[in-house]
């Protein structure tokens, strides 16, 4: 799987991914445009999307109405290194569910994989240019 985040001018950059885009840019404050989230956001946006879509379909398969579910997400930052420290996340449902149902339910909104893939241990690789051709400055030998 692959997305491509490219540079549009200032704080902004927009993800693409198959056919679908969002832009990522900084408040006014910080001196961008504000013409999307920041790329902080979104990564608590994802956190709250992927726990709103595994209890949506946790609700489906019970037969609990989805209509008005929604999921608030809260964040604090933390420091050296500077990071996301704390995200508290708030499932709303606007009807009860019965008590045998909410430690499932729970459970299953714990098991999105986005929340998966960093509370268990993540490998993020980064490098400069690894498919670019050599250029003049190329330690590579010509043949």
């Amino acid at each position: 799987m692959k997305l491509t985040a490219t540079f549009h001018g200032g704080t902004r950059y927009d993800i693409v991914s198959g056919q679908h885009r969002v832009i990522t840019d900084q408040p006014v404050e910080d001196g961008g445009q504000d013409a999307g989230m920041g790329s902080v956001e979104l990564f608590v946006g994802s956190v709250a999307s992927c726990v709103a879509y595994f209890v949506g379909q946790f609700c489906a398969r019970h037969h609990i109405a989805r209509e008005g579910l929604s999921v608030d997400a809260d964040w604090a930052m933390a420091e050296q290194p500077h990071r996301v420290g704390r995200i508290d996340i708030a499932i709303h449902l606007p009807h009860r569910i019965p008590a045998e149902l909410k430690e499932r339910l729970l459970k299953v909104a714990h098991g999105c994989t986005v929340h998966q893939s960093i509370a268990n241990a993540l490998t993020v690789s980064i490098r400069l240019n690894p498919h670019a051709p050599p250029g003049p400055h190329s330690s590579r030998i010509p043949q």
